[in-house]
């Protein structure tokens, strides 16, 4: 008879626990009688479709999935998709809630979810914050005079240290909550006051050092709220000096730190490969090659197909041979008498090498600009400029040439593609310019003539200092 209530024990705890498999969010709303009911998560500051399910006659709304969803802050999107409300997802994720459009927020009800009782909790409170935040902007955008201001910035800051305060004791009184989490990784480090025999840096550095405190990368939680994406944009832009070598150093410590957790690791690592790829500052490319090579080359980037990996790869091997610093690919072409010319054999302080096209609307415009520029000021400077033709006609480029009087330029083309430049240079698009050092080494890119002009009088004032 004990062997077979022990049975009956164990049959009933492997049914609940396939029952607690999954999720149920069952939505009663009021008003409501049809149209599609949505649930959405952030992803960083950016909100993505979870799910849908249809609205009944009666005004319910079930969605309900086989597998758990991941932790975070998601979206109830009301159909229309005019009105939502934030909800948390964590372990509880069996629950239901009424909604009433009338009030959003005094009128919700959760049954069975008391991360979201507590979250409501903290969206009344600051509800009631909002009449005294509304007033205080009011009378920021009318101050007139600096003595305006200065008597309402006391009301600004009181009202963030209520906010902080009813945060800071949340936490301690429900540690481990996941809003408890978002909380402290909300939270700045406080610097304390400078210890005697520091330099002024101490307060950049204990902040940039403690920074991290308090962020929770060893668990799911913040992958799907905003508060990760701003804290990663925070750092690398505000606190990460903004050189290659800072940065790379930055972006392996920082990814140690999210081994634990595969969703954090995951979305750091794309985080920080898309900021880099597509940064408009020059010679971040190199932190890109850098966390490919590092990590998706390894292949640690689990989430890719072959397809997608082998795509990033080939553009982090694309860019690789022309980063900032690295010495000029050896480029061969014919001039305009289709005699060979060389890269290397054409001796100058600087070197300006362009890749143009003759029908392209931007070179017709950049290439005037640029020879303009070279017989003012650059060819005093000891400057070489090498234009190297990608497309349209050998009558075409000719003529582009003589129409413009491109003198003092060296001409080329490398018709058959034998050099291999597009990859080489990573020529994807036209004009593409390199700025070379006397000894070929790749000092500066895709600059315009503004910026050329800047970094050759730099070039010239640091010389001449020199000099003296």
């Amino acid at each position: 008879m004990r062997k077979l209530f022990v049975i009956l024990i164990a049959t009933l705890l492997g049914q609940l626990h396939l029952q607690a498999q999954g999720y149920q969010v069952t939505v009663k709303l009021k008003n409501f009688t049809g149209g599609k009911f949505f649930l959405a998560h952030y992803m960083g500051r950016s909100t993505y479709l979870a799910d849908s399910a249809t609205v009944s006659p009666a005004g319910e709304a079930v969605l309900k999935g086989a597998t758990p969803l991941l932790p975070g802050i998601y979206l109830l999107v009301l159909p229309g998709k005019e009105k939502y409300i934030e909800a948390l997802i964590d372990k509880q994720q069996f629950f239901s809630v009424s909604i009433d459009t009338s009030d959003l927020i005094n009128k919700t009800v959760y049954k069975g979810s008391p991360d979201n009782d507590l979250f409501l909790s903290y969206n009344k409170f600051l509800f009631q914050q909002e009449t005294l935040s509304r007033s205080i902007q009011q009378q920021l955008q009318a101050a007139h005079t600096a003595a305006d201001t200065a008597r309402v910035l006391p009301l600004q800051k009181e009202l963030g240290q209520k906010i902080q305060h009813f945060r800071t004791d949340f936490v301690a009184k429900h540690p481990g909550n996941i809003l408890s989490t978002i909380f402290l990784a909300m939270k700045e480090p406080e610097v304390p006051q400078q210890p005697a025999g520091e330099d002024s840096s101490f307060a950049y550095r204990y902040f940039k050092g403690h920074y991290w405190d308090e962020v929770d990368l060893q668990s799911d939680r913040l992958v799907r709220t905003p508060i990760l994406e701003g804290k990663l944009k925070k750092y690398f832009t505000q606190l990460v000096p903004a050189s290659p070598d800072s940065i790379v150093v930055e972006c392996d410590a920082l990814i140690a730190r999210t081994r634990k957790s595969k969703e954090v690791f995951k979305y750091v690592l794309w985080w920080l490969t898309y900021n880099y790829e597509s940064s408009p500052y020059m010679g971040m490319d190199a932190v890109f090659v850098h966390l490919v090579e590092k990590y998706y080359v390894p292949g640690e980037a689990f989430w890719l197909n072959d397809e997608q990996l082998n795509k990033i790869v080939d553009r982090a091997y694309t860019m690789a041979p022309n980063l900032i610093g690295k010495q000029a690919a050896p480029l061969e072409f014919k001039d305009t008498a289709s005699h060979m010319l060389s890269l290397y054999k054409t001796q100058s302080k600087y070197t300006i090498l362009v890749f143009w096209d003759p029908t392209c609307g931007h070179c017709k415009t950049e290439l005037p600009r640029l020879d303009s520029a070279f017989k003012a000021s650059w060819k005093n400077k000891d400057v070489a400029m090498i234009g190297v033709k990608t497309e349209g006609t050998r009558e075409e480029w000719l003529q582009f040439i003589k129409e413009h009087n491109l003198s003092g330029w060296v001409h080329g083309s490398d018709p058959q593609s034998a050099t291999n430049y597009r990859r080489l240079y990573d020529v994807y698009s036209t004009p593409m310019i390199y700025l070379l050092d006397e000894k070929k080494k790749i000092v500066a890119k895709r600059l315009g003539v503004e910026q050329l002009q800047e970094f050759l009088d730099r070039v010239s004032v640091k010389n001449d200092a020199v000099k003296r």
